[in-house]
């Protein structure tokens, strides 16, 4: 059976929206798998907003799911359940098809060509620039009519951002041990080696940099 690897995104604003949670996407990536003959051979998940064009700086786990796919040989994709899981920006998506990066979308079928995705990252990125005007127009509109903008009880909304950046935390932890446990079944039995051999397989950590012990150890410990 062909080989695929599952990336799956959502932002912390997203987590609860109908249609993007990670089980959504999770679900429809399996039926497509199940449906087009593929095996899944790894599952990357990662809570980032994947907004801009530079937006692989910022997603470590994108980075990793893509280096995952080389490892298995040039017919082993990335799949997302929609183009948007990995970008709603047209020259992100551009890139990527540019640099011969492989990914299959499973809302469009494995044989969707080129010109079909470039069409839908435009659609996608014309949609986010409509959710953004519609937005800072709501913002003009209430603030015309006198409503206080911003949050007069900014410690108590304190307590739910911080929960958020702990959750994103958590998920990233959790996404990362799979190749923290290989790690230590191929030998590596100190926290130190630990960062060596995730260094060398192409992980990066939360923030996109290389390992060290310190960031093994914390993310140990969330787990």
């Amino acid at each position: 059976m062909k080989k695929i690897v599952a990336y799956f995104r959502v932002s912390t604003a997203e987590q609860g929206r109908s249609g993007l949670g990670l089980e959504a996407q999770r679900d429809a990536v399996m039926r497509f798998a199940e449906a087009e003959g593929f095996t899944v051979v790894a599952e990357f998940t990662e809570v980032e907003t994947g907004k801009g064009a530079d937006a692989l700086e910022k997603r470590p786990q994108l980075t990793a799911a893509l280096a995952e796919a080389r490892k298995h040989g040039r017919d082993c994709n990335v799949v997302v359940s929609k183009l948007d899981r990995l970008s709603r920006d047209v020259h992100f998506i551009s890139g990527l098809m540019a640099q011969r990066v492989p990914f299959l979308v499973a809302e469009l079928g494995p044989d969707t060509d080129a010109f079909v995705l470039h069409l839908f990252a435009a659609l996608a990125e014309k949609e986010r620039v409509l959710i953004s005007e519609r937005t800072k127009a709501g913002l003009r509109a209430a603030k015309a009519r006198g409503v206080r903008l911003g949050n007069p009880r900014l410690d108590e909304a304190r307590g739910p951002h911080n929960v958020k950046i702990a959750a994103a935390a958590d998920a990233f932890a959790a996404s990362v041990l799979p190749a923290i446990d290989k790690a230590r079944h191929e030998g590596a039995g100190s926290l130190r080696a630990i960062a060596e051999h995730l260094n060398s397989h192409g992980v990066l950590t939360a923030t996109g940099a290389h390992w060290h012990a310190q960031q093994v150890r914390n993310v140990l410990k969330r787990i």
